[in-house]
Order: structure tokens, then sequence, then C-alpha cells
């Protein structure tokens, strides 16, 4: 018996011990519907509502704001879902995989993108997680995030059957209190005389679809993380079907909430909108609601860790070969959870804003990257790929792929004219009155790209050794 095999015999059973590597077929468990629950409890947090805002603060009206909603939502979790098939296929987490296409150390350029997306998601998480708690108990910021974020820590340590866990009583939870709150909305808003679809304007219309889309689309970075224990033979359909699902439903629930609540108030605020709504239905439920949050923040914080740890370990690993295992993850997590502890401090308290130009940058980040993944695995490889080599230092992949680079640098090219990010406004977007299509112009110009330089064995002939 080797010193590692003792050291894993020394671990207890639930603790989760591998990390960047291959899933073999004997660890492979699971069943393919625990993707629904999963992914509606990791996005059923108060960022989720908050992207609702989005449409009614342009001046937008609610009812044109949730169709926005239901049409970005439904784009971004297809594109996500696709990618959760590439788990059970591949045995792999999500970012590692992007060695296929962008090469062991060219990869390194869409992982630090998406490191940087983990950080920033964790930072709103735990801003708004301790925001919550602070309803029914006051406490030192520093105190409240250094305890939210050592609990997501823990439970990323122990790894992926906890969160599965986890998520899975989340949902009932979150059904069950949301339910009564949503219905308390639906009874006032019949009152009042319904939702009017009120005021419209292109440029808000798809500020609100794209941000919706752009939000979906930023899971899209570690679902096979949580698909990858799954048997290979799991059905395509199925398990793209139960994560749109789960994702999906989830989404359009809280955005459609958040939107419903902002066409309501100047100045909306996820805390005190929620506090009222309960409130309105029974004394002290608002707070009951608010409290209920926090578990699911503490969640998807949870979920991000994990993921930022095996793209940070992706990293180093193509530098000089990372070692796997437990103690490596630990270590990884530790050091996120400061990055996010010091980074939460710093923020400004009015922080909205800031939210907002965060999932617009998450946007032309991860597009680039989703239409090359998307288009090698089911338009160029169609699944095939040596599952060795793409862990080896020297395997077939190469360090540096042209086609997968210039594709991504190229699709950021191509969307920049056509981006409104807070005061930036690309020409082509200026032309149009404000209107962002950079989504659909990304996805179109790094996927048709890798596929043109793909083509014939392309993509062979760009290994470099």
């Amino acid at each position: 018996m080797t010193i590692g095999d003792k050291r894993k015999r020394r671990v207890p059973a639930w603790v989760e011990t591998r990390s960047i590597d291959y899933v073999p077929a004997a660890e492979r468990r699971g069943k393919v519907w625990h993707q629904a629950p999963f992914w509606f409890a990791g996005n059923f947090v108060l960022t989720t509502m908050m992207v609702g805002f989005t449409g009614p603060l342009l001046g937008l009206g609610v009812g044109w704001s949730i169709l926005a909603v239901a049409l970005g939502v439904s784009l971004g979790t297809l594109l996500m879902a696709c990618h959760a098939n590439q788990g059970p296929r591949l045995g792999l987490p999500q970012m590692i995989q992007s060695r296929a296409q962008f090469g062991r150390r060219g990869a390194v350029l869409p992982f630090m993108a998406v490191v940087f997306i983990y950080i920033g998601f964790n930072v709103f998480d735990v801003i708004l997680a301790a925001d919550a708690i602070a309803v029914v108990a006051a406490a030192p910021r520093s105190v409240s995030y250094a305890l939210l974020i050592a609990a997501a820590g823990i439970v990323s340590i122990v790894g992926h059957d906890l969160l599965h866990v986890v998520q899975r009583w989340l949902t009932g939870l979150l059904i069950l209190i949301f339910g009564a709150l949503s219905l308390a909305l639906c009874v006032r808003l019949a009152a009042s005389g319904g939702v009017a679809m009120g005021a419209f304007a292109w440029p808000a219309w798809l500020a609100q679809g794209t941000a919706a889309a752009a939000y979906q689309l930023s899971y899209s970075v570690y679902v096979s993380d949580y698909s990858r224990y799954l048997p290979e033979e799991t059905p395509a359909a199925r398990l793209i079907g139960w994560t749109w699902l789960g994702a999906a439903g989830s989404a359009l629930w809280l955005m459609s909430l958040g939107a419903a609540l902002a066409g309501e108030q100047a100045s909306p605020d996820a805390i005190q909108s929620l506090k009222r709504l309960g409130d309105g239905l029974a004394p002290g439920f608002g707070s009951l609601a608010v409290l209920a949050a926090a578990p699911a923040l503490v969640g998807i914080m949870a979920v991000n860790f994990y993921g930022a740890t095996l793209t940070g370990l992706s990293v180093l690993d193509a530098v000089r070969p990372a070692p796997r295992g437990l103690a490596f993850r630990v270590g990884g997590v530790a050091l996120f959870a400061v990055a996010v502890w010091l980074a939460a401090l710093g923020l400004p308290a009015d922080y909205l804003a800031s939210f907002h130009i965060f999932v617009a940058l998450m946007l032309y980040l991860l597009v680039p990257w989703s239409a090359v993944n998307l288009m090698d695995f089911y338009g160029v490889r169609r699944g095939r790929y040596v599952i060795r080599d793409i862990l080896l230092a020297d395997g077939v992949y190469g360090q540096w792929s042209r086609p997968g680079l210039l594709s991504y640098l190229g699709g950021l090219l191509a969307m920049s004219p056509f981006a409104a990010v807070g005061a930036y406004v690309g020409p082509a977007a200026a032309a149009l009155g404000g209107v962002d299509l950079s989504l659909a112009v990304g996805l179109l110009a790094s996927g048709g790209t890798y596929w043109v330089l793909s083509r014939n064995g392309a993509v062979a002939a760009a290994w470099e050794r």
C-alpha cells in the first residue's frame, strides 16, 4: 500500500478526495434528476432576484421586463445545460476540459476570467447573506462575513456529495417559503389590476434579457463539476432537461419576482422588499423569509468556492503538475475565502450599481469561451477526447492552441463595438440607440471562427508540443 493510499484511508468516506483528476467508472454515482434540485437551489438566491431589477430601473415596464427575463433565462440556461452534458462524458471538472480547445497553458486565459467571476459572485453573496442575518441579529460586518465564509468553505471542502444533499434540502424549504410570498404578491397584484406591460424601449428590454442570459450562462463554468460523477451512459437529453428545468425554473421565478417588486419602488432593495412583502402576509413572516435566504446564499457560496478551487488548481497545473487530493482543495478554499472576505469589506455599501456592471462583464468574458467550448464538444470533436492527454503535461492537446485562443480573443473584439456597459457604449451600440447586441455577436463570432479554424484537421495541426 502506498503512502497516498494510507492517507486516503484516514479521510472519512463522506469527504471528497478528488480535485481536478478524472473520476473513474467505479466511482460514478448519483441520479440524473438530482441536477434539478441542485441547480434550483443554487440559483434561488437574492442575487438572482436582483437581476430582475435591471429592466424597471431602466424605465422598462414590469410586463416587458418579465418577458425579457423569460427569453434571456431560456437561452442562457440552454447553453449552460448543454455544458452539463460534458460532465459524465469526460469525467472531469468543467474548466480543465478547456485545455482541449485552448491548450494546457492557453486555457489559463479563460481560467483567470472565471476565477474573477467566482470571487465576484461570492463577494455579492456574502454581503447579501450578512444583510439577511442583520434583519434579526446585528453583528459586526467583518464577523458576519467571516462566519458565513467559513460555513461555505467547510461545505465546499467536504465536497461533491454534501453539496448535492444541501441543495436538495434547501429546494423544499425555499419552495415553501417563497411560494407563500409569491402567492401574497399575486393576490396584491390581482387586487390592483394585475401586471401591466408598461413602458417599452429596445435598449432597456435587451439589457434586461441580456442580463438574465449572462447570469444563467455564468453557471456554465462549473456546471459539469456536479455532473461528472454521473455514469458515462447517462442520457444526454435527460441530463440537459433536468439541469435546464432546475436552473431556469428558479431564475424565472426569482427574476420575475424581482421585476414586480422593483416596479413598485424607485430604489429597490432585495432584503427590505422581501421583508415588507412577507410582513404583509403575516407579522414576522418577512423576517423569516429573509433569514431563509441566508442558507441558500451560503450554499451557492460553497459551490463557488469549490469551482474556484478546481479552476485555481488547473491554473497551477498548467505551469507545473499540481498535486491532486483533499489537502490542496483545502488550501485553495482557504485562499479564496480570504480574498472574498477582504473584497467584501472593501466594497461600497451601495453595491447595486456594481452588481449590474459585474453581470455585464461576465457576459463579455464568458460568451466567447462558451461558444468555443460548445462548438468543440458538439460540432468539431463530437464528444471524442483523449482524457489522459488533457491531464498530461505533454499531451496531444499541446501547450497553446491557436484556433481556441484566436476565436476567444476575436469574439471579445467583435463584441466590443456592440457593448453597452455602464458609461461605455460601443460605436455600433450607439448607432443602434444604445441597443446591446453583443451576446449574439459573441456567440456567432467565436463559435463560427472556431468552426472555420478547426475544419479539415486544423485543430490537430495547431497542437504545439
